[in-house]
């Protein structure tokens, strides 16, 4: 967390102003490490921007040399508010912060300060501050090799985070899945030597209410199993797990902040490999709901194990409301590249509630047409369902496979697979690797919906 500034020693001062002329630039002030940082007219500030500025200046602070560093925010707090200091302050830190590392060398670290005042701003700061920590970690679990990072490993990190934070867990093994019936889920993670894992975080600080659901697609390795996928697509196959991620930063954000809402995360993690005994195309299964799936391709896994994880989500958690988030078809990157998510909802005053939440978080989501064409792209003839479409359109019949099984809850699916990683950011807070997207936008969504209460 970036600290409030009391006149410590510093290299470098970054002075931040509006400036409509010089939006987004860096110019030399007084002195050799003086610069004014140009956020752009004061008319059009947003958090976003000044996130984005803020990473631009320490980024190029550090290629500078610099080690300490003051953001001066005095000019943009009495614009935005405490708004100004939390987003420059997050951009800062998203932006130094580097992917764990299995060198010996140890990195140098960097030191900023925060420097101005207004009313709110050190409550606000605290607040953004646990979000943050929430974004590294998932930008932390997303970055972990396959082989640092099994379903069992992926649990136990998991736990250890989330019961420091007061948050009840449970982990499932694949003989308690199996006894609820979970064959979709277990079909897939019976191909590997490391067992599968349903993890389940509770976290309670709002009363008896029925709990949002959040599920996060876990695959920790994925190949393609039978599907193998090219050699060129294997190097990402760790970060599969992306979903997961964001669902367990957004919990552990919710409980270090106290935010009144009951929300349950439930993360089936498995690995996608190949033996002997592994699934392959035209296999027919089952699925906890009862529902029977023919598999059309094994690396359209993801599918599978998010439809057992909502039935159990809604059959054991009591979900009230369920979000699904997962890297689950390239198909979205053909569509909105590596800076925009799809969505798609059954709920059009959850998905009115989603919108407001990535309006504040300043994530970028589009969403997709859910018209009954598509979902008769899923039919199968041998089964109730197919995990492949009969006709394209693979990001909205991959989320409508797995809306067959939220019954009838509100729900909202989420395709990061273009946002999750990215080999050349998109963003100035961004580094190479994985991003951490969705963490912010589901906090936002389940504080909002705390607020409705």
């Amino acid at each position: 967390m970036i600290q409030r500034y009391q006149g410590q020693q510093a290299q470098w001062r970054l002075s931040f102003v509006s400036d409509s002329e010089k939006a987004m630039t860096l110019t030399p002030g007084d002195g050799p490490c003086a610069w004014t940082v140009h956020v752009g007219d004061s008319k059009a500030l947003t958090p976003e921007g000044l996130r984005r500025a803020a990473a631009k200046a320490v980024k190029t602070m550090k290629d500078l040399g610099g080690k300490t560093g003051v953001l001066d925010a005095a000019a943009l707090l009495p614009i935005l508010g405490p708004a100004a200091g939390a987003a420059l302050a997050q951009g800062a830190e998203l932006a130094l912060h580097e992917a764990p590392t299995f060198a010996a060398a140890p990195r140098e670290p960097i030191t900023l300060w925060l420097d101005g005042d207004c009313a709110g701003l050190d409550q606000t700061l605290q607040e953004t501050a646990a979000v943050t920590r929430s974004i590294c970690l998932a930008r932390d679990l997303v970055n972990c090799p396959a082989n640092k990072l099994t379903p069992a490993d992926m649990a136990a990190e998991m736990t250890r985070e989330a019961e420091a934070l007061g948050i009840e867990c449970q982990v499932l093994d694949e003989n308690e899945a199996r006894a609820l019936g979970m064959e979709a889920f277990l079909t897939v993670g019976s191909s590997a030597l490391h067992p599968p894992r349903l993890i389940v975080l509770r976290y309670r600080g709002g009363g008896d209410a029925d709990p949002i659901c959040l599920v996060g697609k876990g695959v920790t390795c994925d190949t393609g199993g039978y599907c193998l996928k090219a050699a060129s697509s294997m190097k990402g196959i760790k970060g599969d797990m992306a979903g997961a991620a964001a669902v367990f930063g957004a919990v552990l954000a919710l409980a270090a902040n106290h935010v009144p809402v009951n929300v349950t995360a439930v993360i089936p993690s498995v690995e996608n490999r190949i033996s002997p005994d592994s699934y392959i195309p035209g296999d027919v299964i089952g699925s906890m709901s009862g529902k029977t799936i023919e598999v059309g391709n094994t690396d359209a896994e993801g599918r599978l194990i998010l439809a057992d994880a909502v039935t159990y989500a809604i059959r054991q958690e009591h979900a009230a409301k369920l979000v699904d988030i997962a890297t689950l078809t390239g198909a979205v990157v053909g569509m909105f590249g590596f800076t925009t998510a799809g969505y798609l909802s059954n709920d059009e005053a959850f998905s009115d509630a989603f919108r407001a939440a990535y309006g504040r978080s300043g994530e970028q989501y589009w969403p997709l047409p859910t018209f009954p064409e598509y979902r008769k792209m899923i039919e199968s003839p041998l089964a109730d369902l197919s995990n492949t479409s009969s006709d394209g359109c693979g990001t909205i019949t991959a989320g409508l496979f797995i809306g067959a099984f939220a019954e009838d809850k509100p729900w909202i699916h989420i395709d990061i697979a273009g946002t999750a990683w990215v080999d050349s950011p998109r963003f100035e807070y961004q580094t190479k690797g994985a991003t951490g997207a969705g963490v912010t936008t589901l906090y936002e969504l389940c504080k909002g919906c705390a607020q409705e209460v």
